[in-house]
């Protein structure tokens, strides 16, 4: 498990750290640091970190792979963006064997550092290993104008140690409230799901190769109403028997907290009508007073899936209903077991 410190200025990160675990999550071991991915500086003194890291296996090299968004600071923690790629995709390499990482590498060859591509974010994004190895990576980007964001996924080779554009897909956007961010992937029954984070909703689309997208449409309930999700991150867990969305949203008694990102909630989708079936919502983390949200989600072996993630502290003192920064892994236990978990 990756984790960062949130240094009390809005995303200003530390450099990466990991939590394992050898028994399934009874026990975990103490936060490691990892010196080839602390901060790295700039010859002015600028600070550089890699933040909102995605980790996953790939299987054809053997490797762990962490993707993330390199980001530059100055000395008071204010994300410095006033150049091409100052943030920009950024990769480290586990090998399981030598039990090293590698030092954050930009991917090589993403085209347009000084057009559209002035600044790529594959941050907090569930990515996918094809078939054949390559690496379908849904990121972020806006040209040097800033403005809405728009997302597209990308295709990349990987030989186990470098990480390389070879095409993107289609881009999409939508007007007002930064455009379109955090786009995770995920494929299930033949199809490629990808869920969108506006500021004001949430959006969803499909694709039968990953690359070329539907029109998106806004996330609903089975019963037509609006999700209610916004502002925050939605990530999938993939089941043999179904899929199902992780989110949070309006309506459940929550408007004390900001951006109503909590209780966080999993329910399974319909894959051809494309909405959550409200049946089947369950809460997977409850609100004890802070935002929750931003959280990884993955599936761990054919019997569970894991979604992990921790309270926002604002001060040192816990909250009056709870909360205490505490880092929290909500195991699913499926009652049939998972055959695309092998």
């Amino acid at each position: 498990m990756t984790l960062q410190k949130h240094l009390k200025v809005s995303d200003f990160y530390s450099g990466l750290y990991y939590m394992r675990t050898n028994d399934l999550g009874k026990t975990w071991t103490d936060p490691i640091e990892v010196p080839e991915l602390a901060w790295t500086y700039e010859p002015d003194g600028t600070t550089v970190s890699v933040a909102d890291v995605t980790p996953g296996w790939h299987e054809k090299t053997g490797k762990l792979l962490g993707i993330g968004i390199k980001v530059r600071y100055d000395k008071a923690g204010k994300q410095l963006v006033n150049e091409p790629r100052a943030r920009d995709a950024h990769y480290t390499v586990f090998d399981p064997v030598e039990n090293s990482w590698t030092p954050w590498r930009a991917i090589a060859g993403i085209p347009e550092e000084n057009g559209k591509f002035f600044s790529v974010n594959p941050g907090c994004t569930q990515w996918l290993v094809k078939p054949n190895g390559n690496i379908l990576l849904p990121i972020y980007f806006r040209g040097p104008g800033g403005g809405d964001y728009s997302v597209t996924v990308l295709e990349c080779s990987f030989d186990g140690l470098t990480l390389s554009y070879l095409q993107h897909g289609t881009e999409m956007t939508v007007e007002g409230g930064r455009g379109l961010v955090e786009p995770s992937l995920a494929f299930y029954d033949d199809t490629y799901y990808l869920t969108l984070r506006n500021d004001k909703a949430a959006y969803v689309t499909t694709s039968r190769d990953g690359l070329n997208w539907e029109e998106f449409r806004p996330w609903k309930f089975d019963n037509g109403e609006v999700l209610g999700s916004y502002n925050t991150q939605a990530h999938w867990l993939v089941h043999s028997d179904g899929l199902f969305l992780s989110y949070t949203r309006k309506g459940a008694d929550n408007d004390h907290i900001m951006r109503n990102r909590a209780p966080l909630f999993l329910a399974q989708v319909n894959p051809e009508e494309l909405h959550v079936i409200r049946a089947t919502e369950q809460i997977l983390m409850s609100e004890r007073g802070v935002m929750l949200g931003n959280f990884g989600a993955s599936s761990i072996t054919k019997d569970e899936s894991w979604v992990t993630d921790a309270e926002f502290m604002i001060g040192d003192e816990p909250h009056p209903r709870g909360a205490n920064g505490t880092l929290w892994n909500a195991r699913i236990i499926w009652g049939k077991e998972n055959k695309l978990v092998f």
